[in-house]
């Protein structure tokens, strides 16, 4: 549609977009095929977890704390249990938080890898999507050897772990980290000296040192700015403490300098990975706790692959929580979205979003804002329900109005269609 009062054209990008993989809404202003105005849309993924942890016991929780982001699944299961591990006062055997650190980074090399395949992806270099891919593939095999899951791993519980790593799962392991290593070497060289990526990525989604400190953005978003900021060596947990972690940073502080970030950072994890391996301290991997938590509140902060990710969690003496609180780093690097959009051209759009690794279910929670008052007030279940049937037949769809088949009429297509 068109601004009557000057040359610009609104369009609107998402929620459904063939080039962005979840519901995001991006409705930008163009004059040209520059991006003038962007106003970024989310809330699409709503899936009320929050409260959903609020009605189950802290150990019934594990299984959705881990569904909150499917690639960052071990990470959210870290903040969790350690921070009921730390209400509790138990102190969890040293060979778990090693496991636990083993078990990030793999998660790190699995999100890095999948990203980079996705960025490719949205340039047009499907040859590297598809190498990306094959190695992630890899990553996804060696978790599934030592947790049982690709995804949603299941290692995490409270008090340690579930699963040990004997000497022949340790052998397999660097076994492939030595053809990982090799591979993900080859990108880094692809990403500082191939001429036509580093002119696609230079100068996209610009974010420098100050701003991405005004906006508060995390991981490589911050880090591609020159912000030595990761909290695996600024406040150590599990075995961080005593395994060497080099913080990768940048200075290009553009799509270019998050890429570089996060293919060093896939370096730098094969060597965490490889130096727990190599000193993984006998002993047990699971202490005992409590069913019922002390009463109190805890923060817990754990490095997600995007980023400082952090739990909140309030007790009432009870074995249920009283209350949970998720602060995901795509919620952090959303802020500084529209400045990196704005000024850029429409093609670049897509990778300038890809660029923070987005993801929308960690992201969207339910709030409403009177907007008369400036208030605010959490919905309960039953209210959110009426609101969204209010919204929609507001909008000429009464929910009362469809029919829904009988069984019996699927059961007859099905007859047919095997006939």
């Amino acid at each position: 549609m068109s601004d009557n009062s000057s040359n610009r054209i609104v369009i609107p990008l998402g929620p459904q977009h063939p080039a962005l993989k979840e519901p995001g809404s991006f409705t930008l202003t163009l004059e040209g095929e520059k991006v003038v105005n962007a106003v970024i849309g989310i809330g699409y993924n709503h899936r009320g977890l929050e409260k959903a942890l609020e009605s189950r016991t802290y150990i019934q929780n594990l299984y959705m704390i881990e569904r909150i982001c499917g690639i960052c699944s071990h990470t959210h299961s870290v903040a969790y249990c350690q921070a009921i591990e730390e209400m509790c006062g138990v102190e969890i055997p040293m060979r778990a938080k090693y496991i636990r650190v083993i078990i990030a980074e793999l998660e790190r090399l699995h999100s890095h890898l999948l990203w980079l395949g996705v960025a490719a992806h949205e340039i047009g270099f499907d040859t590297l999507f598809m190498y990306a891919w094959r190695d992630r593939e890899m990553v996804l095999d060696m978790l599934a050897e030592l947790c049982g899951n690709r995804v949603n791993y299941g290692i995490n519980t409270l008090g340690g772990v579930r699963r040990d790593i004997d000497d022949n799962d340790a052998h397999e392991i660097k076994k492939i980290l030595r053809v990982l290593h090799n591979q993900i070497s080859y990108y880094l060289e692809l990403a500082t000296n191939e001429p036509t990526l580093i002119a696609r990525l230079a100068d996209v989604g610009k974010l420098n040192h100050d701003d991405a400190l005004k906006f508060g953005a995390v991981g490589p978003v911050a880090r591609a700015a020159g912000i030595a900021n990761d909290v695996r060596k600024i406040e150590p947990y599990a075995a961080y403490d005593e395994v060497p972690v080099n913080v990768i940073t940048d200075d290009h502080g553009d799509v270019l300098g998050r890429t570089l970030v996060r293919v060093k950072e896939m370096l730098e994890s094969i060597s965490i990975i490889r130096y727990c391996l190599d000193n993984l301290p006998a002993g047990e991997i699971l202490a005992k706790v409590p069913r019922k938590v002390p009463a109190g509140e805890m923060i817990s902060r754990t490095e997600a692959p995007r980023g400082e990710n952090i739990h909140y969690i309030n007790s009432d003496g009870s074995d249920i929580p009283y209350r949970i609180r998720v602060r995901a780093p795509s919620e952090a690097n959303w802020h500084g979205m529209k400045h990196m959009l704005e000024g850029s051209f429409l093609a670049d759009v897509p990778i300038a979003i890809a660029a923070i690794d987005p993801c929308y279910s960690c992201t969207d929670r339910a709030i409403f804002v009177n907007s008369d008052n400036g208030e605010s007030r959490l919905y309960d279940w039953k209210g959110l329900r009426e609101y969204s049937i209010k919204w929609h037949r507001d909008r000429g769809l009464n929910i009362a109005d469809i029919q829904i088949p009988m069984a019996k009429n699927y059961i007859q297509i099905q007859r047919k269609t095997n006939d």
